[in-house]
C-alpha cells in the first residue's frame, strides 16, 4: 500500500506540545504538591471512568468521551487536584472531568441539553442512575455553577487547543490499508485496545499515531494475523512508541486483573 498521509503540520506540533518525558510525568502540579504518583493516578482514573458513566447516561459516542479524556489529563498537567495554582482553581476531579465533557461535547459536535448534562452528572456523583433532582436544589446549581464557571478555565488552560488527532480514525485507516477492516475480531480488539490507551496517561506520552499503531499490533496478535515487515515505516509509525504503549497497557491491565 502507498504511504499513509502523515497528519496535518499544525495537528501534528500542536499535539507534539502535550506530549511530556517521564520525568515531567512524575512532576506534575498535584505531585510537586504532595500528592503521591500512585494517588494522582488513581484519581486521574476515577475521573475519566466519570467521563464515561456520564457519557453513557447521554449516549454521547466514543469519540467524544475519549476527547474529554485528553483534557482532562492534558488540565492536570497544569493545574493541581490539591490546591489553587497559578491561578487556576483546585477543582475536584469530577468537576474537571464534567467540564472536559462539557467542552468535548461542543469540539466533537455532539452537544447535549445543559439540564440533562447536569442532572448525569449529580447521578454519577452520587451513584445513584435514578436519582430524582430539584432543579432548585444545591446540589443542581452547584453542578450548573461548575459547568458554566469553570469552561473558560479549562479552555484557557488548554490553551484554546481543541483540535486532537484522533487515533481511532488512524486506526481505521490503517486497518483499510493492511486490508483488515472486514476482519471484525481484529478490528474490535485494536479499537478497544486504543480506546483504553488513550483514556489513560499515554495520551501525554505517544502520538495519536503511536496509540492506534500500537491497537493494530496488538490485535494483529491476538488474532494471529502477521503484518509486512517493517510495516510501522510505511504506516509512519514509531516502533519505540508502539512498545511504550504496549508496556505501559500491559502493567494497566495487569493492575486491573
Amino acid at each position: 500500500p502507498p504511504p499513509a498521509k502523515p497528519p496535518p503540520d499544525i495537528l501534528a506540533e500542536s499535539s507534539a506540545q502535550w506530549l511530556f518525558t517521564p520525568a515531567e510525568l512524575a512532576h506534575t502540579p498535584s505531585i510537586q504538591d504532595g500528592m503521591s504518583p500512585a494517588e494522582e493516578h488513581a484519581t486521574r482514573a476515577k475521573g475519566v471512568q466519570f467521563i464515561i458513566q456520564v457519557g453513557i447516561m447521554l449516549k454521547l459516542p466514543q469519540l467524544t468521551l475519549s476527547t474529554a479524556a485528553v483534557y482532562f489529563h492534558r488540565f492536570l498537567m497544569r493545574a493541581s487536584l490539591k490546591k489553587p495554582r497559578d491561578g487556576i482553581p483546585k477543582l475536584h476531579h469530577f468537576q474537571s472531568a464534567a467540564v472536559a465533557l462539557f467542552l468535548a461535547t461542543k469540539s466533537e459536535e455532539s452537544t447535549r441539553k445543559l439540564r440533562d448534562l447536569i442532572l448525569a452528572c449529580c447521578r454519577v456523583a452520587q451513584k445513584n442512575p435514578h436519582l430524582h433532582v430539584d432543579e432548585q436544589s444545591k446540589d443542581w446549581w452547584r453542578w450548573r455553577d461548575c459547568l458554566l464557571l469553570h469552561e473558560d478555565v479549562l479552555l484557557e488552560t488548554l490553551c484554546f487547543d481543541l483540535a486532537l488527532e484522533s487515533p481511532h480514525r488512524i486506526l481505521f485507516d490503517l486497518l483499510k490499508r493492511h486490508s483488515l477492516a472486514h476482519r471484525k475480531p481484529l478490528r474490535n480488539a485494536a479499537w478497544a485496545f486504543v480506546t483504553d490507551a488513550w483514556n489513560t496517561e499515554v495520551c501525554l506520552m505517544v502520538s495519536a499515531r503511536g496509540i492506534a499503531g500500537a491497537g493494530l499490533w496488538v490485535a494483529c496478535r491476538r488474532c494471529e494475523v502477521e503484518l509486512a515487515e517493517g510495516w510501522w515505516v510505511a504506516d509512519g509509525v514509531s516502533l519505540e512508541d508502539v512498545k511504550r504503549v504496549v508496556e505501559y497497557m500491559g502493567m494497566e491491565y495487569e493492575g486491573k486483573a
